[in-house]
């Protein structure tokens, strides 16, 4: 490989795919006392935990994710990710943009783990 990759910046978030998060929430909140940073109704639950965070997600939000945990890490930016991925045997999955809050290149690692790559939107001029 050449040239040096820039490493990710930290681990933005690291989720639980869940079938009922609002059940769920009452475990990691109540029972492993994570403090509520966040919550998109059922959907989608955030903890704030140090520098990072810990969410519950509805299979539809966990998507492609279907069961398990997603590492999701944040970068700078996306150039040159997806021939990289590729190249080093994983498979790109897709690109989502969530507007004003960035955006997620979701992949598999070679073992079929799935990995997020999240990369905040640019900031807007005021």
């Amino acid at each position: 490989m050449s040239g040096a990759v820039a490493p990710p910046k930290r681990v933005q978030n690291v989720f639980v795919v869940a079938k009922e998060p609002a059940s769920l929430n009452a475990f990691y909140e109540g029972a492993l006392g994570l403090p509520m940073k966040f919550r998109d109704g059922d959907r989608w639950i955030q903890y704030g935990l140090g520098n990072t965070n810990v969410a519950l997600a509805c299979l539809e939000e966990a998507a492609p994710a279907t069961s398990g945990l997603v590492m999701v890490l944040e970068v700078d930016d996306f150039e040159g990710a997806q021939e990289r991925i590729v190249a080093a045997g994983g498979q790109v999955l897709g690109l989502r943009d969530m507007g004003a809050h960035g955006a997620v290149l979701s992949l598999r690692d070679p073992e079929g783990n799935l990995v997020q790559l999240f990369r905040r939107a640019a900031p807007t001029a005021a």
